[in-house]
C-alpha cells in the first residue's frame, strides 16, 4: 500500500500506452474511503485482469470543509466540466466523475443529489454511513440503525482492537468478500420499499454499483 497511498492517481497509464477512462472520485471521508480503494485497487492491479480505467482519488489532501456532501458536489461538477473538455479536444475516452458521500447528520442530500444528477456526476450513497459496506463484507446486516453511524461501526468485527477505526487495513478486506459484499447489500438494499427516496433509506448501500459500474471490479 505504499506506493499508492497518499496519491491522486492509482494505476496511471503508462506514457505512450493507449489512454484508457478517467474515474474521478471524491470521497467524503479522509481516511476511510481512500484506504479502503487503495486496497482493493491494489488487489485489482495485481490480480492480472485487465484494467480498463485510471482511477484518481481527486481530494485525497481537501479540507474538512470541502467534504460536506454540496460542497463535493460542487467540486465534482468542476471536475466533470473542466476534464470533459480536455477529453474532447485531445479525443480520448470522456471521464466518468463520482462522489462517495453518507448520510449522517448532512444537511442538503437531496439537493446534492439533485445537483449531481444534473451534472452528471454519479453518487456512491450510504446510510447512516460507509462503514456499512465495510460491515456487510463480513456478516449480513438487517433492521436499522436509526441514522447513527456509531452502532455500525462497532459491529465491525475489529472495532474494539483497531488503533485507528477509520483507517481500513487489508487484513479487514477479506480475500475474495467483494461477491458476498455486494449480494448482502442487495439483500439489504431490499428491505426498502422502491418509493422510499435514498437518503431516507435505513441501512442502504449502493458503494458496489461505484466499484462494478465506475472501476470496473468484479472481485478483489
Amino acid at each position: 500500500m505504499a506506493r499508492t497511498r497518499g496519491k491522486e492517481t492509482l494505476g496511471a497509464s503508462p506514457r505512450g500506452a493507449k489512454r484508457k477512462k478517467v474515474v474521478y472520485v471524491f470521497t467524503e471521508g479522509k481516511e476511510t474511503e481512500p484506504s479502503f480503494l487503495d486496497i482493493i485497487w491494489e488487489r485489482h492491479c495485481e490480480s492480472g485482469v485487465a484494467r480498463n480505467v485510471d482511477l484518481r482519488i481527486s481530494n485525497r489532501k481537501a479540507a474538512g470543509s470541502h467534504r460536506k456532501p454540496l460542497t463535493l458536489v460542487e467540486d465534482a461538477t468542476r471536475t466533470m466540466r473542466e476534464k470533459t473538455r480536455e477529453a474532447k479536444k485531445a479525443k480520448t475516452p470522456l471521464p466518468d466523475v463520482w462522489v462517495l458521500f453518507d448520510r449522517d447528520q448532512h444537511e442538503h442530500i437531496q439537493k446534492a443529489m439533485s445537483e449531481a444528477e444534473a451534472a452528471g456526476v454519479r453518487v456512491a450513497f450510504s446510510h447512516p454511513c460507509f462503514e456499512v459496506w465495510r460491515l456487510l463484507h463480513h456478516k449480513d446486516v438487517s433492521g436499522t440503525f436509526g441514522g447513527v453511524c456509531g452502532i455500525a461501526t462497532q459491529r465491525l468485527p475489529f472495532a474494539q482492537t483497531s488503533l485507528n477505526i477509520k483507517l481500513v487495513q487489508p487484513g479487514e478486506i477479506p480475500k475474495d468478500s467483494y461477491t458476498k459484499a455486494r449480494d448482502r447489500a442487495l439483500k439489504m438494499n431490499a428491505q426498502h420499499h422502491d418509493h422510499v427516496p435514498r437518503e431516507l433509506r435505513d441501512p442502504y448501500t449502493d458503494v458496489h454499483e461505484f466499484i462494478e459500474t465506475g472501476l470496473g471490479i468484479t472481485t478483489y
